[in-house]
């Protein structure tokens, strides 16, 4: 049973307590890997993915049988700047289409066979307006990472995350500019697909948000509770809690992976159970990545959000564990 968090200083005890890899399984596939009916590292990264699997998963051979994924949404006070190209109200919109069926994600999520939920944190009141002060108090920080800590099924294997919030690329953009530095222009990109005087809001707000709020923070975790907002903390509330219960966490794009930031940075090493799904269109995500030491497993421009680049690539992770379980050894052979 999940523990029940009452303060920040808890969560970060969590965090430096994380389990680590288990390496008996690594050595038990590796050893088949090296026997089957091909050259030994033929096939390339498929090979690298399925002995991490197995060695997070603690389980030879692994498996991606039960993918769940779970999208989080929350609003932000952000937004009223006009940072993006639609208002909040849309995000309530777009969690009502979720919950029918009718969203990217859920057609992705059938394709796959993957399950799927959705979660929104409290639209009805937005995180503060980092212009103005922080984002989140810590009550309420602990309360959204508490929601991702205890959001994920029973019997899953993998784990997709995603996010849903009107203005949040602004917000990942400008907690990925304190933490890892640079101007705002650096790390902003276009989100939504705003216009030019849009874009040039964000950057504003970005600089702004950082003068005011991010300068001052007292570590990684609580720069997410200055900057960051519902949805970001909840993913990576999420994230910690699949690793203690050993199930890998496949990142979606660059809301995403800035969430997760907090975390690597506290504790080296805390994201060694996260693979980057994919790189998206936005500029920052790339650059994200390269500081975390993440390469992406496939690039297709995506820039939608709602877990769509850890959807698309859960076929490479299926496919990498069955060209090691599946293809046969020299000895079952018995030919060759």
């Amino acid at each position: 049973m999940s523990p029940s968090l009452k303060s920040i200083d808890e969560i970060r005890a969590l965090v430096a307590g994380m389990p680590e890899k288990a390496r008996t399984a690594v050595d038990t596939v590796r050893a088949r890997e090296a026997m089957l009916t091909k050259p030994p590292g033929a096939l390339g990264r498929l090979e690298a993915i399925t002995t991490w699997l197995a060695a997070w998963q603690d389980r030879a051979p692994p498996s991606v049988a039960r993918p769940a994924v779970l999208v989080f949404a929350g609003n932000h006070g952000i937004a009223e700047l006009g940072v993006s190209a639609y208002p909040a109200a849309v995000t309530a919109q777009m969690v009502a289409n979720f919950e029918a069926g009718g969203a990217a994600v859920n057609q992705l999520c059938k394709t796959v066979g993957a399950t799927f939920a959705v979660l929104a944190i409290e639209l009805e009141r937005p995180t503060g307006n980092i212009t103005a002060g922080p984002a989140m108090h810590e009550a309420d920080f602990v309360a959204a990472f508490q929601i991702g800590f205890d959001a994920i099924p029973d019997g899953v294997d993998l784990l997709g995350v995603g996010e849903m919030g009107i203005g949040n690329t602004t917000i990942a953009a400008a907690l990925s500019a304190a933490l890892f530095g640079g101007t705002a222009s650096d790390w902003i990109g276009r989100g939504t697909g705003v216009d030019d005087a849009a874009l040039a809001r964000k950057v504003d707000a970005v600089d702004a948000g950082i003068r005011r709020v991010g300068s001052g923070t007292a570590g990684p975790i609580d720069a997410l509770r200055r900057l960051g907002g519902a949805e970001l903390v909840a993913m990576a509330g999420a994230a910690v809690e699949a690793r203690r219960r050993s199930i890998l966490v496949v990142l979606d794009g660059f809301i995403a992976t800035a969430a997760m930031l907090p975390l690597e940075l506290s504790i080296p090493g805390a994201l060694d159970h996260v693979l980057a799904g994919h790189v998206s269109a936005e500029g920052g995500h790339r650059r994200l990545l390269d500081h975390m030491g993440k390469r992406p497993l496939i690039e297709l421009d995506l820039r939608l959000g709602e877990a769509s680049g850890a959807l698309v690539a859960l076929p490479l992770l299926r496919m990498a564990v069955a060209a090691v379980v599946d293809v046969a050894t020299f000895g079952e052979f018995g030919q060759m």
